[in-house]
């Protein structure tokens, strides 16, 4: 089996298939390009020659297959190729450390899921991977908390999988009292890390929110269907929380944002759902006219923003009328570091 545009890093597949022989060979008639599914470079056919990793198919073959085609390549005889059109460029840094998280996710996978599903979801899983190696290097403080409990998981499933995904794990933990629990089905809603940021005028001590249609209402039944937030978006795989806040404030609000403050990061509801939200308040200018209607045309997106001074946000808090947590997070924090900014 040749895997050929994929020898800019064979370390990938030799992790991917442990103990897998290969040999460097030169495959013609292809050229590096980077993929169209993420910053790392495939192959494509066109004039060229390209180094190769050639590996014994052996027993790893079925686990090569899965893992390739869920990333997206297609055989080609004895090559697998890629799609891409920009010219290959060095890879970013993070990015191997992603794509090696994700192809472990994909081969967990194996036997559960379909390749070619997996390969058309690949962004969903590219995001999960890339929050679980956040998860991994950033825990947070265990003071009081049990730090080092042991968990023991006997199976797991994949009910659905698309945009999100829900996983049921048979799992069991430690008791306080050292003790292990019986076995138990768990189910979570599987979630990327996300960001929100609420831009803030010190000066003129106003705010600016967005306004958009939300289907968790509408599921719930409720009917106030359009909620007030702040701007939000998930980061993406190869971003930091910090660059997706100030690409979500282009795409939600048209602000090109720069000094944001850290308020807090957390899971909305660590019961059932795996998101983790970074939150940022973003000290900028609002002058009025800041506020106008954006949104990407591709994820139908329609939002419009509404500059608030102050207290009147604090009103919107005060009714009920903002009813979503990392909003009324963000205003309590600001509420109170309202007076230190602003002395700024």
């Amino acid at each position: 089996m040749i895997l050929a545009g994929l020898a800019a890093e064979p370390a990938l597949w030799r992790l991917a298939a442990p103990g897998a022989e290969g040999r460097s060979l030169e495959v013609e008639g292809l050229r590096l390009v980077t993929s169209s599914r993420g910053p790392w470079p495939v192959a494509v056919p066109g004039p060229g020659q390209v180094q190769a990793l050639a590996l014994d198919p052996g027993a790893e073959a079925p686990a090569l297959e899965h893992l390739l085609t869920g990333l997206g390549f297609r055989r080609a005889g004895e090559v697998w190729i890629g799609t891409g059109e920009a010219p290959a460029q060095p890879l970013a840094p993070g990015v191997l450390e992603v794509v090696l998280a994700t192809a472990e996710d994909i081969l967990s996978l194996q036997g559960r899921a379909e390749a070619t599903e997996i390969a058309k979801r690949l962004g969903p899983m590219l995001v999960r991977a890339a929050s679980r190696l956040r998860a991994e290097a950033g825990a947070a403080p265990a003071r009081l908390r049990l730090a080092d409990g042991r968990v023991t998981r006997a199976d797991w499933r994949l009910p659905y999988a698309h945009f999100f995904s829900m996983e049921e794990h048979d799992i069991a933990w430690q008791r306080f009292d050292g003790t292990m629990s019986g076995t138990v089905t768990r189910a979570a809603f599987v979630s990327g890390d996300a960001v929100t940021v609420l831009p803030y005028d010190p000066i003129r001590d106003r705010v600016l929110v967005i306004e958009q249609f939300r289907a968790g209402p509408l599921v719930r039944g409720d009917r106030r269907l359009w909620q007030i937030e702040a701007i939000a978006g998930r980061v993406d795989p190869f971003e930091t929380p910090e660059e997706a806040a100030r690409r979500e404030a282009v795409e939600e609000a048209g602000l090109t944002l720069s000094d944001l403050r850290f308020v807090a990061r957390y899971y909305p509801s660590p019961g059932a759902v795996s998101e983790y939200i970074y939150t940022y308040v973003a000290l900028t200018d609002l002058p009025d006219g800041a506020a106008g209607v954006f949104g990407l045309e591709e994820e139908a997106e329609d939002i419009r923003g509404h500059l608030l001074g102050f207290d009147a946000f604090m009103e919107l808090v005060a009714s009920g009328e903002i009813d979503n947590a990392p909003l009324l997070l963000t205003a309590l924090w600001l509420q109170r570091e309202r007076l230190r900014l602003r002395g700024s």
